[in-house]
C-alpha cells in the first residue's frame, strides 16, 4: 500500500496487523481521487472507519487543508499514527480513537463543515452504513459544506440505498468486489 500522488507520492503505508481491517486498495483510492480531482486541495475531509488512514493521508498529500480520522480498533489506530509519523505529518489532522460516533458528535460543534466525507466500515456491517449516512443527512447543515460530497466504499454485492433523507446518490463506480457510492445533498 502506498500514497498515490502529491507531496508523499510513492511512500509506503503500513496496514493494521490482523485481518479485521480491509484497506482501500491503491487502485480504488486512485479512482476515488481521480473523481474528486481538484476539489481535494484546500478541502476539509473526514475519513470515517479510517483503518490505515490511507484515504486521509492521500488527501493530505494532495493538499487538503485538514483531515479528521475516526477509528476505534487499536491496531488500526496504531497504524494511522505510525503512517503519519513515518511521513513526518505533524499537523493538519485530528485522530479520534474512540470511533466514528464520537468524531461526528464533536464535529457538530465545529465552525467549518467538511467538503468531503469518506466512509468505509466493514462491508458486512450494514448498520454502520445506515446509521452513519442517516446521521450525516440529519446534520448536513452543520457537518457538510455547500456542494460537499459523501463517498461510501462498500461491497459490490451489498448495494446501498439511492437516498438517505436529503443525501442523494449521484454516482456509482464499481471496481472488482468494491463499489464507491457518491452522495450529495439533494432537493
Amino acid at each position: 500500500m502506498r500514497v498515490i500522488a502529491g507531496e508523499y507520492r510513492s511512500r509506503l503505508l503500513q496496514a493494521p496487523r490482523g485481518v479485521a481491517t480491509r484497506p482501500t486498495s491503491d487502485r480504488l483510492r486512485e479512482t476515488l481521487f481521480n473523481v474528486l480531482g481538484p476539489r481535494v486541495e484546500g478541502s476539509r475531509l473526514v475519513d470515517l472507519y479510517a483503518g490505515s488512514g490511507a484515504v486521509g493521508i492521500e488527501a493530505i498529500s494532495r493538499g487538503a487543508e485538514f483531515v479528521w480520522f475516526a477509528e476505534s480498533a487499536r491496531a488500526a489506530v496504531a497504524a494511522i499514527r505510525a503512517n503519519l509519523s513515518a511521513l513526518k505529518i505533524a499537523g493538519g489532522f485530528a485522530l479520534e480513537d474512540r470511533g466514528v460516533e464520537k468524531l461526528l458528535e464533536s464535529l457538530l460543534t465545529k465552525e467549518r463543515a467538511a467538503e468531503i466525507v469518506f466512509l468505509d466500515p466493514p462491508y458486512e456491517d450494514a448498520e454502520a452504513y445506515e446509521e452513519t449516512l442517516k446521521f450525516l443527512a440529519r446534520h448536513h447543515a452543520v457537518l457538510l459544506a455547500d456542494g460537499a460530497v459523501v463517498v461510501a466504499e462498500h461491497a459490490r454485492k451489498k448495494p446501498l440505498q439511492a437516498r438517505y433523507s436529503v443525501l442523494e446518490r449521484t454516482r456509482v463506480l464499481e471496481q472488482g468486489d468494491a463499489t464507491l457510492s457518491f452522495y450529495s445533498v439533494g432537493g
